[in-house]
C-alpha cells in the first residue's frame, strides 16, 4: 500500500468509482452556462423592427417583380447583420478567454495515489489534498491535516479569514486557503455547493432592458405606428386617384422606408461600441453594450467593500509600544511570530512592515512552532539564536497579556490603545517575547512571563484614486453606498477614509427587522450596510429599484452575484472577481480599479449627450425622406426617392455622417457636474423635436422646388432628380453642422477638436460627386449629373433653407446639448 493510503484514515475512491459518480452527479460546473451563449441573438436580430421592415420592403418588390429594389433592400441586412455578430460575440470570447484563466485544477488520492485532475471531474467522495494558496473546488468537510486559515470573503463579504479546524470543519467552493494543509472530503459538487446555488439563482433571473433600451424601443413603435397609418393613407389616395394597387403599394412602402429611421438601431449601435472600445482601452470589458450608457443614467452605485474599494489585503498602518520599548524590538519580536515562508496575509503584512524598516532578524533556526488554535488565539514561535533561545508570541491582545507580567496601570494602557484602533476599524495584534539560555523547554515554560512588546495595527488599505472618484460621483449626484460583510466599525472607519457622504449605518440584523417600506424609507439616510448577507444584497438593489433609482452595483465575490444580476448595471471585478460575479455582469473592470467606473460613468453620459445631437440630425434630415414620399405622389410626379436612395441615405450616408457627434468628447468635468438623467424621460425634448423638424422643413421646400422647377422646365425626370438630391446631400453635410451645438452657429464651433468632422464631410462631397458625375454609379441611381452652375444653384438653395436659424441660436441658451 501507497504511503499516501496509509496515511489516510478513509477509503478514497477507485477510478472506477469516480467515474461512475461523475456519470451520475455530472461535471463539478459551479456556473451554468450562460443563456446568451450561442446563436440566440439571431432569433431576436429578426425580432427587430427595422429588420422586419426591410424583409417586408425587400418581399414586397420582390412580389411585384422590382427585382433590383428588392435585392437592394434586403442586401441593406447584411451589413447590421455583420456588426451584430461581431459585436454580440466579442465580449462572450473575451469573457471566456477570463474563464480559461481561472480554471483551476485539484489534487485527490484515487485508488490509493495522489492524481491531479480537471476541477470539473471532482465528484462526492473524493479526497482532496489542499495547501496554502489552493482554491477549494468543491464544497466538502476538513477531515485531517492542521488548522487552516481560510479566505471566505467571495461568500461572505467577511475581509478577515477564518480559521477551519478537522476533524469536522465545512469548507465552501470558491473560497482560497490562506494557510495550512489538510484532506478534505468531498460532500457537494457543482450547483448543489453554496457558490454553485448562487450561480443557478442568478442564471435563472430574467434581464429585461436597460433604460434607454426601453426608451428607444418605445420612440421607434411610437413611430412605427404613425408611419402605418400614414402609409395606409397614401396607399388608398393614390388607388382613389386612379393608380394601380401595384403602383399605390410601391408609394406606401417608399413612405415606410422613408418615414422609419432604418439608422437608428445602427447608429446607436455604433456609438455604444465604440463607447465600449473606449472603456476596453481603460481597462473595462463591457458584456452589454447598452450597459455603457446606462451606467452613465445611473443614480446610486452599491459597492461592495473588500477588493473594491479596498485592495483587499492587510498592512500594518500603526504600532504602539509601552514605556521603555522601542518600535524595532516590537517588529523584531512580531516577526520572530511569523512564518518564514508565509502565505497567511497577516504574516506577509507584518514582514514587509518590518523588511521596510530593516529590522534586522538574526535567528538562526526554527525549534518548535505553535499554531494559531482557536481557544488561545495566538501564535508561538521558539528559534534558536546565537545566544540561545528566543521566544516569540502574536495574538489577540487578552490572551497574550495573559501569558506578561504587566502591571495593572499598563494594562489600562494597553486597553485604551486597543479601544482607539479598534475604533478605527484596524485589526489588533499584541506582540510579546522572551530570551532563553537553554533548549528543551516546556510549551507552558516557552509562553510564561513573556515581555509585552507592545500593539501592531492592520487595516485593508483604500485603493488610491478611490477617494477622488467618490468625490466626481457626488458632484455628479450620484449617492455611493457601502456594502460589506465586516463589522459596523470597521465598514465606518473605512468610509470616513473614502469621504463617504455622511449618513447612518444600517447592519444585516437591524435590515431583517424592516418591513420593505421601512427599508426604502431608510435608504435616505443609509451610507454604509455592515454585517450584509448576499441575500440581503439582492433586497438593497431592489429598494433602490423601488425608490426609482438606477442602480449599479459592483463587487468581486460569489456574493455579489444576486445583486449584480438585479442591478440595472453589475460591474464584477477581473482580478479578483469570481466566475458568477463575472457571468452576472454587465461591466467587468479589469484593473479592478473603481476610478474607472467614474470615466465610465463620464463616458455614458457623453453617449447619451451625442446620441441626442446625432438623433436630432436624423429627425432634421427624416423631414425631406417624409414629405417628399408624401407629396410627391399626391402631384402624380415620379418619385424622387428610390428603394436605392433610401438605403444609401439611411444605412450609409447618415450612419457615417452622425459620427462627427460621437467624437466630440465635451468636457468631463461639464459631463460631471449634472445630476443623473430621469429614466422615464423620454429620449428627446420638446425642443429636441422643433428646431430639426423646422429645418428639416425648409431643406424640404427647397429639395421640391429644386425638383419640381426643373421638371416643369422640360429636364429629365434623372435630372430633377440629381439636382434635388444635391440639394439634399448638401443640406445634409450643413445640418451635420447645425446639430453639434444649440448655441454656437456654425461659423463660431471649434473644429481642430474633432478629428473626423473634415474627413467625413469631405468623403460626404466625394460620395455625393461619384453618384452623380461616374456614369455606371448614375445609371443605378437613375441621376443625370447637374451642370456646374447647377451644382453651385443646388449648394446655395441648401444653404439657404438650413443656416437660416443660425443668427438665433443665442438666444435658445447656452447649453451645449
Amino acid at each position: 500500500m501507497s504511503a499516501v493510503a496509509e496515511r489516510t484514515p478513509y477509503a478514497a475512491l477507485s477510478d472506477q468509482e469516480a467515474r461512475e459518480r461523475l456519470a451520475r452527479f455530472g461535471p463539478n460546473v459551479l456556473v451554468p452556462e450562460s443563456h446568451r451563449v450561442g446563436f440566440l441573438w439571431v432569433a431576436r436580430f429578426f425580432m427587430d423592427p427595422m429588420v422586419v421592415l426591410l424583409l417586408v420592403a425587400g418581399g414586397t418588390y420582390l412580389f411585384l417583380g422590382d427585382r433590383f429594389d428588392a435585392m437592394v433592400a434586403l442586401f441593406a441586412l447584411v451589413p447590421i447583420f455583420l456588426v451584430t455578430a461581431v459585436l454580440e460575440r466579442r465580449s462572450e470570447r473575451a469573457l471566456a478567454e477570463l474563464k480559461r484563466l481561472a480554471s483551476p485544477r485539484a489534487r485527490v488520492i484515487r485508488g490509493a495515489k495522489e492524481q491531479i485532475i480537471d476541477a470539473r471531474e471532482i465528484v462526492p467522495g473524493d479526497v482532496m489534498l489542499v495547501r496554502e494558496g489552493d482554491v477549494f473546488v468543491a464544497d466538502g468537510t476538513l477531515v485531517d491535516g492542521s488548522v487552516l486559515v481560510v479566505d471566505e470573503s467571495t461568500l461572505t463579504g467577511e475581509s478577515h479569514p477564518t480559521m477551519k479546524e478537522p476533524p469536522a470543519a465545512s469548507v465552501y467552493a470558491g473560497t482560497a486557503l490562506r494557510s495550512g494543509r489538510g484532506d478534505v472530503l468531498v460532500t457537494q459538487t457543482g450547483t448543489r455547493t453554496r457558490y454553485g446555488r448562487i450561480g443557478k439563482l442568478m442564471s435563472q433571473m430574467h434581464v429585461g432592458p436597460t433604460p434607454i433600451e426601453r426608451v428607444i424601443r418605445r420612440l421607434v413603435w411610437q413611430m412605427g405606428a404613425a408611419v402605418l397609418v400614414l402609409c395606409a393613407v397614401v396607399i388608398f389616395v393614390e388607388h382613389g386617384r386612379g393608380s394601380l394597387w401595384p403602383a399605390a403599394l410601391i408609394a406606401g412602402v417608399s413612405l415606410a422606408m422613408a418615414a422609419i429611421p432604418e439608422e437608428l438601431p445602427m447608429v446607436y449601435t455604433l456609438y455604444l461600441a465604440l463607447g465600449a472600445w473606449r472603456l476596453a482601452r481603460q481597462h473595462a470589458l463591457v458584456r452589454r453594450l447598452a450597459s455603457v450608457e446606462t451606467l452613465g443614467s445611473a443614480s446610486v452605485i452599491c459597492v461592495d467593500k473588500t477588493g473594491t474599494l479596498t485592495y483587499g489585503t492587510l498592512e500594518v498602518t500603526e504600532t504602539w509600544t509601552p514605556q521603555g520599548v522601542d518600535a524595532s524590538s516590537l517588529l523584531l519580536a512580531a516577526t520572530l511570530a511569523c512564518d518564514p515562508d508565509p502565505f497567511d496575509p497577516l504574516d506577509i503584512a507584518v514582514l514587509r512592515f518590518a523588511r521596510d524598516r530593516r529590522v534586522d532578524i538574526r535567528a538562526d533556526r526554527l525549534v518548535t512552532r505553535y499554531p494559531f488554535d482557536p481557544s488561545h488565539r495566538r501564535v508561538t514561535q521558539l528559534w534558536s539564536v546565537q545566544s540561545g533561545l528566543r521566544v516569540a508570541t502574536k495574538g489577540g491582545v487578552e490572551y497574550v497579556l495573559d501569558l506578561c507580567d504587566i502591571a495593572r496601570e499598563q494594562r489600562d494602557e494597553v486597553a485604551q490603545a486597543n479601544a482607539r484602533f479598534a475604533r478605527d476599524g484596524m485589526r489588533v495584534l499584541a506582540v510579546a517575547g522572551a530570551s532563553r539560555d537553554a533548549a528543551g523547554r516546556s510549551r507552558a515554560d516557552d509562553e510564561s512571563h513573556l515581555q509585552f512588546f507592545g500593539l501592531l495595527a492592520l487595516s485593508d488599505p483604500v485603493r488610491e484614486g478611490v477617494p477622488a472618484a467618490i468625490a466626481a460621483c457626488d458632484r455628479a449626484g450620484i449617492t455611493v453606498v457601502m456594502i460589506t460583510g465586516d463589522h459596523p466599525d470597521t465598514a465606518e472607519a473605512t468610509g470616513r477614509g473614502l469621504g463617504l457622504r455622511t449618513g447612518s449605518t444600517l447592519t444585516g440584523a437591524q435590515l431583517d427587522d424592516m418591513s420593505d417600506d421601512g427599508l426604502v424609507a431608510a435608504l435616505a439616510q443609509t451610507r454604509i450596510f455592515a454585517r450584509i448577507l448576499p441575500e440581503q444584497k439582492l433586497r438593497i438593489v431592489k429598494a433602490f429599484h423601488a425608490r426609482g433609482d438606477v442602480v449599479a452595483m459592483t463587487g468581486d465575490g460569489t456574493n455579489d452575484a444576486l445583486a449584480l444580476r438585479e442591478a440595472d448595471i453589475g460591474v464584477a471585478m477581473g482580478e479578483r472577481g469570481t466566475e458568477v460575479a463575472r457571468g452576472a455582469a454587465d461591466l467587468i473592470l479589469l484593473d479592478d480599479d473603481f476610478s474607472t467606473i467614474v470615466a465610465a460613468i463620464a463616458g455614458g453620459r457623453r453617449i447619451f449627450r451625442n446620441l441626442r445631437r446625432a438623433f436630432r440630425y436624423l429627425n432634421a434630415f427624416h423631414a425631406p425622406l417624409i414629405i417628399s414620399a408624401v407629396v410627391i405622389p399626391l402631384f402624380g410626379a415620379p418619385l424622387l426617392l428610390l428603394p436605392i436612395h433610401l438605403v444609401w441615405l439611411e444605412l450609409i450616408v447618415h450612419p457615417t455622417s452622425a459620427l462627427v457627434y460621437e467624437n466630440d468628447a465635451g468636457d468631463r468635468a461639464e459631463l460631471m457636474s449634472e445630476p443623473p438623467r430621469d429614466p422615464h424621460a423620454g429620449f428627446l425634448r420638446q425642443r429636441d423635436w422643433l428646431r430639426p423638424v423646422l429645418l428639416g422643413c425648409a431643406l424640404t421646400v427647397g429639395c421640391l422646388a429644386v425638383y419640381f422647377f426643373d421638371l416643369h422646365h422640360g429636364y429629365g425626370v434623372d435630372v430633377a432628380r440629381g439636382m434635388a438630391l444635391a440639394t439634399m446631400l448638401f443640406g445634409q453635410m450643413l445640418l451635420v453642422l447645425t446639430e453639434r451645438s444649440t448655441h454656437l452657429p456654425v461659423w463660431k464651433q471649434p473644429v481642430k477638436n474633432n478629428p473626423v468632422l473634415l474627413p467625413i464631410l469631405g468623403g460626404s462631397v466625394v460620395m455625393m460627386l461619384i453618384m452623380l458625375y461616374v456614369p455606371p454609379v448614375a445609371a443605378a441611381f437613375r441621376v443625370a449629373a447637374p451642370t456646374p452652375v447647377h451644382f453651385l444653384e443646388s449648394l446655395g438653395v441648401a444653404a439657404l433653407c438650413t443656416l437660416w436659424f443660425e443668427p438665433f441660436k443665442r438666444a435658445e441658451g447656452s447649453g451645449t446639448t
